[in-house]
């Protein structure tokens, strides 16, 4: 049985390889913070590579939040609390949250919304309406859509 060796790393290429972990995609600090952990570093020189990638705009919260807002609308088509709770959850504040937010034009918000909550009603196949209700509502409101719009659209799509 041979013991695996321990690979240590310098912090110049810890340095390297973070710039190009943060130039290949936005990254946020937990993001960095994560896998600087993986490496055998000590933690001076992780606040040293953090600081370094600060100062040389490899790493911005508020373009990461702003990337993060418009990206998870724009392609998985997620609404404004889902992505909140993702930030939160990343650790962004509450300033860059909001500061995300208005990437999203709500004219824009609502057109998507609309044409997210018809898209899924003509997919769901089910006969009773109430069971083909439950489904459309919790899948926007698990899609982090209001549950106002939610509700008022469900009300519109299938009336009562």
């Amino acid at each position: 049985m041979y013991q695996k060796s321990q690979q240590y790393i310098t912090v110049s290429e810890a340095l390297k390889k973070m710039e190009h972990y943060c130039a290949y995609q936005e990254r946020c600090h937990k993001d960095v913070t994560d896998k600087l952990g993986t490496m055998k570093l000590i933690p001076e020189a992780k606040e040293k590579i953090i600081a370094h990638l600060i100062e040389d705009n490899f790493l911005n919260e508020e373009r990461f939040a702003k990337s993060f807002a418009r990206g998870k609308f724009r392609i998985k088509k997620w609404g404004k609390q889902r992505i909140v709770r993702e930030l939160k959850f990343r650790q962004i504040s509450e300033y860059n949250i909001k500061t995300a937010l208005k990437e999203i034009s709500e004219t824009e918000y609502l057109e998507v919304f609309h044409e997210l909550a018809e898209k899924k009603f003509d997919t769901i196949l089910i006969s009773d309406l109430y069971k083909k209700r439950k489904k459309l509502i919790d899948y926007l409101l698990y899609r982090g859509w209001e549950n106002q719009l939610v509700f008022d659209k469900a009300k519109e799509l299938i009336p009562q």
